[in-house]
């Protein structure tokens, strides 16, 4: 039985996906997992809906819930960060202040001036983690799912921590491609080379079709579109 803890698990999005992800593999079906969270009624909100989904196909997984992270950290196998420091306030910030001087960032939270924003005010929560699990689970792998994705896990290697970091973003990425083309996912092979932030999709095919084509005439048609086309949104490069 594995003993996964997820640090951030009051969160919106990634939290519920990944313990979906994780209750998907059979292997995995009686894990113990404990989520952790600061703000406690988000927390019990999540806590609430992982239970009903271990209930409802009747796992043996345990669920924990617990705004202590020692408490969530002892004995840990697996630790998972999803937390955003300093919310959607401060990433506004990101993007704004580099904006006023002449850096237009599409997304500030992985790299460039945005994302050294991030990992500065995210950096001494990355440290005191680092330093609860050297006393409290030091042979636990920690799985980082929080941007600045490159800048943290360099950081969290180097205090010490087995580190790995992952994203959605392939499968995301690729879902989105086959939107655009109006092709089936299920009917879409692909390779890509790279994870996370860092991916290349070196093929993109339906069989034996390259989609490559098509989705560069319809990326230059949108671009080259006006706003009223697009709905009344500007497309940038």
């Amino acid at each position: 039985m594995a003993n996964i803890t997820i640090i951030g698990a009051g969160g919106y999005v990634f939290p519920l996906r990944l313990v979906a992800d994780v209750l998907s593999f059979p292997a995995l079906q009686s894990s113990s997992i404990t989520l952790m969270d600061i703000d406690g009624e988000r927390l019990e909100k999540n806590a609430n809906v992982v239970r009903e989904l271990v209930n409802h196909h009747n796992l043996p997984a345990k669920i924990e819930s617990t705004t202590d992270r020692r408490k969530a950290l002892t004995g840990a196998d697996y630790v998972i960060i999803t937390f955003q420091v300093g919310g959607l306030e401060a990433y506004k910030l990101d993007k704004d202040i580099p904006l006023k001087y002449g850096i237009d960032q599409a997304v500030g939270d992985t790299l460039g001036p945005g994302g050294v924003f991030r990992f500065l005010r995210s950096a001494p929560a990355y440290k005191a983690i680092a330093e609860d699990m050297l006393e409290l689970c030091p042979n636990a792998l920690l799985i980082n799912y929080a941007n600045p994705m490159a800048m943290a896990c360099w950081y969290l290697s180097s205090l010490g921590i087995k580190t790995v970091g992952l994203c959605h973003s392939i499968q995301g990425t690729t879902r989105m491609l086959a939107r655009h083309l109006n092709v089936p996912y299920e009917d879409i092979s692909f390779t890509s080379a790279g994870i996370n932030h860092q991916a290349w999709v070196l093929e993109f095919k339906r069989g034996k079709e390259d989609l490559y084509p098509r989705l560069r005439e319809i990326m230059n048609t949108e671009h080259v579109r006006g706003p009223e086309e697009n709905g009344g949104r500007s497309r940038r490069p």
